[in-house]
C-alpha cells in the first residue's frame, strides 16, 4: 500500500495537471482501487486537499475538482502579483549572489525547455518537464524572501492557478511572450530595481487579470 504521503503528492500533481477533468467527481472507492489503500485514507487525502483549494467538498455532493472560473483565476492572479513581487523584492534585499546564482540556474533550465518547445504541440511529458521548471523558476524568485508564511501561501495560491489552466494552456500559444517575461524579470531582478522587477512581474501575470484565459 502507498503511503499517505505520497497519495497526496500523486493526486494534487493530477488535480494541477488535467489528470482529473474540471467539476469531476472524485469517488473515494475508485480511487482506493488505484492507489491499493483504504477509502478512508483515500478521504483523509481528499479532506487535506481540500484545505488548501485544490478539492471542493459539500455535504451530499462529496468531492470534487473545482469548476473553472473566470473570476477566481483574476482573484488567484492579483494574489500572485501581491506575493510574487514582494518576494521578489525581499529576496533582492536579502538573497545576495548565492540567491542571484540560483534564480539565473532556474531561469537557463526555464529559457532553454521553453525554446524547445517554441512553435511545437509538446506531449504530455514535455508539458510535464515545463511545469516542473516553470514552478522552480517562480518559486526561485521568492526562496531568499526570509518569509516562511508568505512562501507557503505562494505555494498554495500557485498550485490553484495552475489548477485553473491546466487545460487553457495546454497549446502553448503563449510561450514567446513568456520567453520574454522571464528573461525580464531575471534582468530586473539582477539589476536590482525594486520598482521595475514589480511592474516585470505585473506584466508576465496581467493576461490573465481579465479572465479571458479561460476561453469561458
Amino acid at each position: 500500500m502507498a503511503p499517505e504521503s505520497d497519495i497526496y503528492q500523486s493526486l494534487k500533481s493530477k488535480l494541477i495537471s488535467n489528470g482529473f477533468a474540471h467539476g469531476a467527481k472524485l469517488r473515494a472507492e475508485v480511487l482506493r482501487e488505484e492507489y491499493g489503500c483504504s477509502a478512508s485514507t483515500v478521504r483523509e487525502v481528499l479532506f487535506r486537499l481540500s484545505t488548501v483549494g485544490l478539492v471542493s467538498f459539500q455535504e451530499q455532493r462529496g468531492f470534487r475538482v473545482p469548476d473553472r472560473s473566470p473570476e477566481k483565476l483574476i482573484e488567484l492572479t492579483h494574489m500572485r502579483v501581491l506575493l510574487e513581487a514582494e518576494g521578489t523584492v525581499m529576496s533582492i534585499r536579502r538573497g545576495g549572489v548565492a540567491w542571484e546564482a540560483k534564480l539565473t540556474a532556474a531561469h537557463h533550465q526555464l529559457s532553454h525547455i521553453e525554446s524547445r518547445i517554441h512553435g511545437q504541440t509538446p506531449s504530455d511529458e514535455i508539458v510535464a518537464i515545463w511545469s516542473g521548471a516553470e514552478k522552480e523558476f517562480h518559486e526561485t524568485l521568492i526562496v531568499a524572501c526570509g518569509s516562511e508564511t508568505l512562501k507557503k501561501l505562494h505555494g498554495q495560491l500557485y498550485a490553484q492557478f495552475r489548477q485553473q489552466l491546466m487545460v487553457a494552456d495546454r497549446d502553448f500559444d503563449f510561450i514567446s511572450t513568456n520567453i520574454q517575461h522571464h528573461a525580464a524579470i531575471l534582468d530586473a531582478a539582477l539589476s536590482g530595481d525594486e520598482a521595475l522587477t514589480r511592474q516585470k512581474v505585473h506584466d508576465h501575470l496581467a493576461r490573465h487579470l481579465t479572465g479571458e484565459t479561460l476561453g469561458l
